[in-house]
């Protein structure tokens, strides 16, 4: 009797799984790492601080190339700023520079963090995260991307020789706003060989390569000439503009030029 009760309770859970199957092919339940769609008009700047000298950074240097082959058509920004307080530890890192150092202590003003760290994530420029926090980013993303922003922003690019002619218009922008161009290589690995990940090999997207800050005196239909990196080339290269307030630091529009 034992033996026919399991048997029927057995069944009873194999009809029931699927059922359930069933249900989830028909309803097509995203997955719980899905960048939900957005009806909004928004966007997210994800700006990474990170550095091949820290152990702790490559989770949050894979999660932004996941990010970024999952954005499709979405209006999300990528920016990974490789800082070079890590450089003491052993191991110089090709794509570091003070200036995102100094950057990202900016940021721990604007927003009241100390100390800074690594991997750290600013959206939008008002809220971090650690920069390998999966879940808690992925639900900041879906919640800019449903927000909308009165600020509008469009560029165009124009490459001559060495240097690249941005144009761009702005409206509704604040009065501390400036205008920010980042000239991103797309995607580079590199073997490290000493320092916390000596022996790996790690892979980037949306390495900052140039970081240039202009004022906004004149928004509208305004060129700015700016020198290129020496192996820049539009295959590999991109660049993207924000228009960021210098007194809180809040971004209130972006766009890219391939």
């Amino acid at each position: 009797m034992k033996t026919f009760k399991i048997l029927g309770l057995t069944m009873c859970f194999i009809i029931a799984l699927f059922s359930f199957n069933a249900f989830i092919s028909r309803n097509k339940i995203p997955e719980k790492n899905e960048i939900m769609k957005s009806g909004g008009k928004g966007f997210a700047v994800l700006e990474l601080f990170t550095s091949e000298g820290c152990s702790s950074c490559p989770p949050a240097d894979d999660l932004m190339a996941k990010i970024q082959q999952e954005a499709g058509g979405k209006a999300i920004y990528i920016l990974a700023y490789h800082v070079d307080y890590w450089d003491r530890q052993g191991w110089k890192d090709m794509y570091s520079s003070a200036e995102f150092s100094n950057r990202q202590t900016q940021y721990g003003n604007w927003l009241n963090v100390s100390p800074i760290y690594t991997p750290q994530l600013i959206i939008n420029g008002k809220t971090q995260f650690i920069g390998s926090d999966e879940s808690a980013i992925r639900k900041e993303i879906s919640a800019e991307l449903s927000s909308s922003s009165n600020t509008t922003l469009t560029i165009q690019t124009q490459q001559n020789g060495s240097e690249l002619t941005v144009r761009y218009q702005v409206s509704n922008a604040t009065n501390n706003s400036s205008l920010l161009i980042a000239v991103l290589q797309k995607n580079a690995q590199d073997k490290v060989e000493r320092g916390e990940n000596a022996g790996r090999t790690l892979f980037y997207v949306q390495i900052v390569r140039k970081l240039q800050t202009e004022s906004l005196n004149n928004p509208g239909g305004v060129s700015k000439v700016i020198e290129l990196p020496k192996d820049f080339n539009r295959q590999n290269w991109e660049v993207v503009c924000f228009i960021q307030d210098q007194g809180n630091g809040r971004i209130s529009a972006a766009a890219e030029a391939g």
